[in-house]
């Protein structure tokens, strides 16, 4: 590791839901909750209550029942991300986006013309207070890892320092949990294992957390554990892959819901391709069990596309291999994510693309939709359906 604390996490604190009580006053210090079905967001007030997101809507409200529920308003939040960025990008030129909502910035070197990387942080949160009216949790530290977990701890509206040196006694004690991987499913299996705090399972061997987590998941982990996170903070270029997932909440869905989900997040994502001028190799399918196991399925392309036709498809046969499963667990997330990403003007077409319908069919639609709004044309088994939401997203193509 370095040996100065440069790595700065920024983390917007329940980032929806405190932009609906910064534009309403009247749900500031409220419990609320951003979504109807499904929880996309809550205030601090409310997960206070046990609020969670991707929470149904109706346990939600059995938790909380004085709780507001909004509409999410996924324009003000991309607004808001934006301003935030500026911020960002002012601050350092290395930013490292991780989401719409939380960042790495490293500010090694700034010292002279910006002052120490506490006095940078504490600039910027003020900064993001005044100009952006949002509260935002900054952790500092030596690794990309120590700095997420930092401001995680330091959360709601915190500053947390981990100086060099004490990063064993910050971090060992903590509970597994708070390692970047462990979801629901791995902390179950270390805690029947009794391994309940990082400092536990940075006790045993790598090759027995590899035996017990599997190969790739406890090399990772009982790195992190151990404090080794060489990760440089990289300032965001053209990504590699895109994405995009729905919660779908407790209730069973069935197989006709699920296609119709699945629909929309491909035409949605096949039409971000196509606007960046970029096509993908890889189809990748994302699932979260009623158990809360996840899954993953993926197949590639004979030839890189960006037709929506050719990327549904894949999907689609990829979610029919994995219907069984559903059948048997239940299913509370859907996931499309399209990957090994290249420029549509690199591809070489087997046919001259006035040959291609499919092609036609779909730069036809993104005029139409470019023209008179992305809802102004659609399939016909998505007429007078939930559309879902499009989260705001960073941009892909940068």
């Amino acid at each position: 590791m370095r040996g100065e604390a440069t790595v700065l996490h920024a983390d917007l604190d329940a980032f929806y839901a405190s932009v609906e009580q910064r534009d309403a006053p009247e749900l500031r210090g409220r419990p609320v909750i951003v979504g109807g079905g499904v929880v996309l967001a809550a205030s601090y007030e409310a997960k206070a209550r046990g609020v969670r997101t991707a929470m149904g809507g109706r346990q939600a409200r059995d938790l909380c029942p004085d709780a507001v529920v909004v509409p999410p308003r996924m324009d003000a939040y991309s607004a808001a991300s934006r301003a935030v960025f500026t911020i960002f990008r002012d601050t350092t030129p290395l930013v490292e986006g991780l989401s719409i909502d939380e960042a790495f910035l490293e500010v090694g070197g700034l010292r002279r013309i910006a002052g120490t990387p506490e006095e940078i942080a504490v600039r910027l949160r003020e900064r993001v207070r005044v100009e952006v009216g949002l509260a935002i949790s900054v952790g500092i530290a030596r690794t990309k890892f120590l700095a997420k977990v930092a401001s995680a701890v330091s959360k709601p509206d915190g500053l947390l320092i981990v100086e060099p040196g004490r990063e064993e006694a910050f971090l060992l004690p903590l509970p597994v949990e708070r390692l970047w991987g462990v979801g629901a499913v791995t902390a179950e299996k270390l805690h029947r294992l009794g391994i309940r705090t990082v400092g536990e399972l940075a006790e045993l061997e790598a090759a027995t957390a590899e035996r017990l987590l599997g190969r790739a998941t406890g090399a990772h982990l009982h790195a992190l554990a151990r404090l080794r996170d060489p990760r440089p903070v990289v300032a965001t270029q053209r990504r590699g892959a895109i994405g995009s997932q729905r919660a779908l909440g407790s209730r069973p869905r069935s197989a006709e819901e699920l296609d119709l989900i699945l629909t929309q997040l491909v035409d949605r994502l096949a039409r971000r391709l196509r606007d960046g001028d970029r096509v993908c190799r890889t189809v990748v399918l994302r699932l979260r069990y009623a158990d809360f196991a996840k899954a993953t399925r993926s197949r590639n392309l004979r030839s890189s596309s960006g037709r929506t036709a050719v990327l549904l498809t894949v999907a689609r046969e990829l979610l029919a291999g994995a219907q069984p499963e559903i059948d048997e667990r239940g299913i509370t997330l859907i996931g499309v994510s399209l990957s090994q990403l290249g420029r549509a003007a690199d591809l070489q077409p087997e046919l001259p693309i006035d040959w291609d319908d499919g092609m036609r069919l779909d730069t036809a639609l993104d005029a139409v939709r470019d023209r008179f709004g992305a809802t102004s044309v659609a399939r016909a088994t998505q007429l007078g359906r939930d559309p879902g939401w499009s989260p705001p997203l960073l941009p892909e193509f940068e």
